[in-house]
């Protein structure tokens, strides 16, 4: 399997088919990634292809073992750009309104599992935001200290602190919910 480096190196040198494999390694990855700043599916979907757009337009120079971290990074900046434009226009969306569930499932199953969704979602949106980052990068992106460093532009040993403190925070705020058969 050719690394992600030398899949965008053959990108730049004309093989487009290369950065079609980068986005089936990383698409779905990213989104949830970027998802986890927007809370929008259909945003985080774009800014994904958005990021790829920007390798493709900019064509960066990327050095060696730094791809991954380099197109998160990326993907970090654009969700923030986004954030910061959608707290400046606040508009209602019919799209925040659920649909009617399924009538298989019993009401109590259905509160069970919101009331759950919502605990463990109050509880990560509580954190601290480097915290929050740190915990999604290292524990659902499975990414290394350093990687994660290097898209949060912290050192390593910073980065292993904020895991640290991310998940002791966390296992404070599930107790304080109720939740203390947790894994951790």
């Amino acid at each position: 399997m050719k690394t992600d480096e030398s899949l965008y190196k053959s990108y730049i040198n004309g093989e487009d088919a290369c950065l079609s494999l980068l986005m089936e390694r990383y698409g779905d990855r990213l989104t949830f990634y970027i998802n986890g700043y927007l809370h929008d599916l259909h945003d985080a979907e774009d800014l994904m292809i958005e990021s790829f757009a920007y390798l493709i337009v900019k064509k960066p120079s990327i050095k060696e073992g730094c791809f991954k971290a380099y197109l998160y990074k990326i993907a970090r900046n654009l969700s923030l750009r986004s954030l910061d434009k959608k707290h400046r226009q606040r508009d209602f969306s019919f799209q925040d309104v659920e649909d009617e569930p399924d009538k298989k499932m019993f009401i109590e199953e259905i509160i069970q599992e919101k009331e759950r969704y919502n605990s463990l979602h109050l509880c990560m949106e509580g954190l601290n935001s480097d915290y929050r980052e740190a915990l999604y990068l290292v524990y659902f992106e499975d990414m290394h200290h350093a990687e994660v460093g290097r898209i949060m532009k912290k050192s390593e040993k910073q980065v292993a602190d904020l895991v640290y403190r991310g998940r002791k925070s966390l296992r404070k705020r599930l107790e304080q919910e109720g939740i203390t058969n947790a894994d951790y």
